[in-house]
This record gives C-alpha cells, sequence and structure tokens, in this order.
C-alpha cells in the first residue's frame, strides 16, 4: 500500500474516532431533557460504537505500519478487529431489543437536543461513509469495508432515529407516537444485529 493512501486511511479512522468521542456524553446530556426509549437505545448505540471504531484506528494501524508483517499475520489481525466490531453491533442492537420491550415512560419529555444530535450524525456519517467506501474500492482493505458497512448502517439508523423523534416531538401525546418509538427502536436494533452477524460470519468465512 502506498504510504499515501496509508495515511488517508488512518487521518479518515482518526477522525472518525474524534468526532464520535464528545457524542456519548451529548447523549447523556440530552437525556436530561427527553427519556424517549429510541433516545436511549440511540445513546446506548453510539457509545458502543465508539469503542469499536478505536479498535478499528488501532488494527488498521499496527497492520498497515511501517514494520515488515507477513500476509498471514496482517489478515489474521484484520479479522480479529473486524469480528469486534461484528460483536459490538450485536450487542449494541441487542441493548437496543431490550428496550424496546422495556415498559415504557409516559413522559418522554423533551427530545428536541436529541433530533438535532441525530439530524448532525445523518449529516457526518453520510460524508464518512462516502469517504471509507472511496478508500475500500481503492485499497481493498477488510477493515475499511467494514468500517464503511458501520456508517452505511449508522447513516440509515440516524434517519430512522430521527423520523422516530421528529414524530414524539410533534405529538408527543398521541398513541401512535409510542408505537412509533418502539417500532423505531426495534428497526434500529434488528439492523444492527443484522450488520455485525454478517461481519462475523465473513471473517469465519
Amino acid at each position: 500500500m502506498r504510504d499515501e493512501d496509508r495515511k488517508k486511511g488512518i487521518r479518515t479512522l482518526l477522525v472518525s474516532v474524534l468526532i464520535s468521542a464528545p457524542v456519548p456524553l451529548i447523549m447523556l446530556w440530552g437525556l436530561r431533557y427527553g427519556r424517549s426509549t429510541t433516545q436511549i437505545a440511540d445513546a446506548a448505540r453510539r457509545s458502543s460504537e465508539l469503542l469499536a471504531l478505536i479498535v478499528a484506528l488501532i488494527v488498521y494501524s499496527i497492520v498497515n505500519g511501517r514494520g515488515e508483517r507477513d500476509e498471514a499475520e496482517r489478515r489474521t489481525l484484520e479479522r480479529r478487529g473486524n469480528r469486534f466490531s461484528g460483536l459490538i453491533m450485536c450487542l449494541s442492537g441487542a441493548v437496543m431489543m431490550i428496550l424496546s420491550l422495556s415498559p415504557a415512560k409516559e413522559d418522554k419529555g423533551n427530545v428536541a437536543p436529541a433530533l438535532a444530535i441525530a439530524l448532525l450524525g445523518a449529516a457526518a456519517n453520510s460524508i464518512l461513509w462516502r469517504r471509507y467506501t472511496r478508500l475500500y474500492k481503492k485499497q481493498g482493505s477488510s477493515i475499511l469495508k467494514v468500517q464503511s458497512r458501520l456508517y452505511g448502517a449508522k447513516l440509515s439508523m440516524d434517519l430512522c432515529v430521527s423520523l422516530t423523534l421528529a414524530v414524539l416531538l410533534l405529538f408527543p401525546a398521541s398513541g401512535a407516537s409510542k408505537l412509533v418509538d418502539r417500532v423505531g427502536t426495534a428497526i434500529v436494533s434488528l439492523y444492527m444485529i443484522y450488520c455485525g452477524l454478517r461481519t462475523i460470519k465473513e471473517q469465519k468465512a
């Protein structure tokens, strides 16, 4: 791999970590005002994804470092890093599914801060998803492939969360908003589990 391509990959992963690092704290701040099931699930999801991003950055840096490593060792490290990312996706989805089945609170509070975060997240994830996709097509790194998939899932989930929270914000007292809250959480969790299982299965193959 060319040195410039390696640097682009590391920079993209580093930017992803830096953007994601403050988000769990911001989400916790948002929970002071809103307490929808989807909002709580989204906070759990973003926290687990940050850990997966950090591991991906470390593995990519090691695998594509300047030191000499044979192909078998590189692939083993990539598989372990990708398997961990897949496991994080599954665990995150499972947490969200449990929350979607838990008793709902009548007072959802103010979900506007969480909606703003979800919309900003969708914009950022759209940019990073396209960048990871381009880098993977150019480099062929499985780490970048998994990150492209992760960010595609993150974009889809942010759009789903945004729609759900928008309904809660506009129609807080309606029965439909409660249903949308639970259905939105279920959709997000199932999609995350699907992406995680698909990633783990690929590493076994």
